[in-house]
């Protein structure tokens, strides 16, 4: 995989610099063909008359047809022409004729190629204006297949005597090669370049790569196959391109390992959280981040998304506070309250000094005032929950044993003038059994009827307060002894141990030291930010 991604960060390289290599080159080919047509004699003039255009039988040069014919007559262009064919495998057949520069060309050539070729040498020569093209194609297989065998016993033959050098050019581009893949495995020269060890890889990997392009160059270059070198770097630069857009989100996800190994945002054994995903870091590799979760299940998490993602690192700083809420009765004083839950708290072990645990009044309800408690623990010496848990407990119950009430909330219903005054007419009916006559102002219970509905109800209220508060207080009492049983002959010091899961830290060692091949991206020795 991280062969492919250097390969491909050069394939795009080339894709930008190939276009300015092809026209040197190009440029470069061009300025060899004048070259050689002036050392043969030809004018610019008759370079340019080799671009014909072909219209039906007549094949047009592109030149100025004089008004006057020069001193050159017919016979000098046929004899000029025919002398060419007959030097030609496959156009000794053809015949010329000419009348007023006009060339009309007949007989016979083995195939279209041979009679694109005669038109083509007649339009060459000078003084002629036109060639009509009157060859018949016969297509004969023996004048088709002979020149072919010819053909490739010469290419043979010239192989054979380019042995020697195609030799000294795989030889060439074998040393190079040798040389850099020496080079890049010398891991202690780049790591003293680069202390990550990612990137350290990567650039020797790059290097490689670069030792073997140039060895293909030389040995191109050994061959006399320049021209081939700026097709090949044109075809890598489109299909770099080509698999770049293929492979952009395996190309997304490995750069972003690279800058997460560069950064090193977290270390191997630290408690993350990475857009809501919580757990213990593992190992970062080229491809992933590994968490084990509290649960001891791993956790994978595409590095495109951790380094897009936000982290919360809880083990960067040890100290780490948790908070609670508790709810006092409304008539209670909610100062003696948070004193009595914080002296409760710092007598816990894990409960640090500094920062103090603190305390305030989060809100007013209409049945209870609720206590916000803040307390400090050292991660590294507590687990979070647990202590957390503990602290709950251990407030919950030194507010019950000095008389504070954790009491339920309280819903008030209000109603319009008539239903809250038939509800009252009820309830007075209810508590005293008594139904108001207006003719005598007695009743049948011996409640005069004097008695008002609000003094009734006031009456049964603080009855009810009175039979709430004993059932609470029984409720109480069973509640601890149903606890005392519980917990009997049970080690206090265990049930409030707040010391970290050592059976989940062991399991988190043996995933670290687990070889699963991949390489692990973070490092003690890197600066992490």
């Amino acid at each position: 995989m991280r062969h492919l991604l250097v390969i491909l960060n050069f394939l795009l390289m080339l894709s930008v610099f190939s276009p300015l290599f092809t026209y040197a080159v190009g440029e470069e080919l061009l300025n060899t063909d004048a070259v050689l047509s002036s050392q043969y004699g030809e004018s610019k003039d008759d370079q340019d008359n080799k671009k014909t255009v072909t219209t039906g039988d007549l094949t047009e040069k592109n030149t100025v047809i004089e008004t006057k014919p020069g001193r050159v007559n017919d016979g000098d262009i046929k004899k000029r022409i025919t002398g060419i064919f007959s030097e030609i495998e496959g156009l000794g057949k053809v015949s010329v004729s000419v009348r007023e520069g006009v060339v009309s060309l007949e007989g016979e050539t083995p195939n279209e190629k041979k009679a694109l070729q005669a038109v083509n040498l007649a339009n060459r020569v000078s003084d002629v204006v036109t060639v009509a093209d009157s060859i018949n194609r016969t297509l004969d297989v023996q004048d088709n297949v002979t020149p072919m065998i010819a053909d490739l016993k010469q290419r043979a033959r010239g192989l054979i005597k380019a042995l020697p050098l195609l030799f000294v050019a795989i030889l060439a581009f074998g040393v190079v090669t040798w040389f850099g893949v020496w080079l890049s495995r010398r891991n202690s020269l780049w790591q003293s370049i680069t202390p990550n060890l990612f990137v350290a890889e990567l650039l020797s990997q790059t290097v490689k790569v670069i030792f073997i392009v140039l060895g293909l160059i030389l040995g191109l270059s050994l061959m006399g196959a320049e021209a081939i070198i700026g097709t090949l770097l044109g075809g890598a630069g489109v299909i770099g391109l080509a698999v770049g857009f293929a492979v952009k989100d395996t190309i997304e996800n490995y750069i972003s390992s690279l800058m997460l190994s560069v950064r090193q945002p977290f270390r191997a054994r630290d408690y993350v959280n990475i857009d809501g995903q919580e757990g213990l870091v593992v190992r970062l590799t080229s491809r992933a981040t590994i968490l084990m979760t509290l649960d001891g299940n791993q956790l994978r998490i595409p590095n495109s998304k951790v380094f897009k993602g936000t982290i919360l690192n809880y083990t960067k700083n040890p100290e780490r506070r948790f908070t609670f809420e508790l709810g006092v009765d409304a008539n209670d004083d909610p100062i003696a309250a948070i004193k009595v839950g914080l002296d409760a708290i710092n007598t816990l072990e894990f409960v640090l000094e500094t920062p103090k645990a603190t305390a305030v009044i989060s809100q007013v309800g209409d049945s209870n005032i609720v206590l916000d408690f803040r307390v400090w623990v050292n991660q590294a010496e507590a687990d979070f929950l647990i202590a957390r848990s503990i602290a709950i407990r251990e407030a919950k119950h030194a507010l019950e044993n000095h008389g504070f009430s954790l009491p339920e909330p309280i819903y008030r219903l209000r109603f319009n003038d008539d239903v809250e005054e038939s509800i009252k007419q009820l309830n007075f009916i209810v508590n005293t059994g008594f139904q108001p006559n207006p003719s005598d102002g007695q009743s049948t219970m011996g409640v005069t009827s004097n008695t008002t509905p609000a003094a009734v109800n006031k009456a049964a209220a603080e009855r009810d307060k009175s039979v709430n508060t004993y059932h609470d207080k029984l409720e109480k009492v069973e509640a601890k002894a149903r606890a005392k049983q519980i917990l009997d002959g049970v080690d206090a010091e265990d049930m409030l141990d707040a010391q970290p899961n050592s059976n989940l830290m062991e399991k988190l060692e043996e995933e670290i030291k687990e070889n699963t091949g991949d390489k692990d991206l973070l490092s003690q020795n890197s600066l992490q930010e």
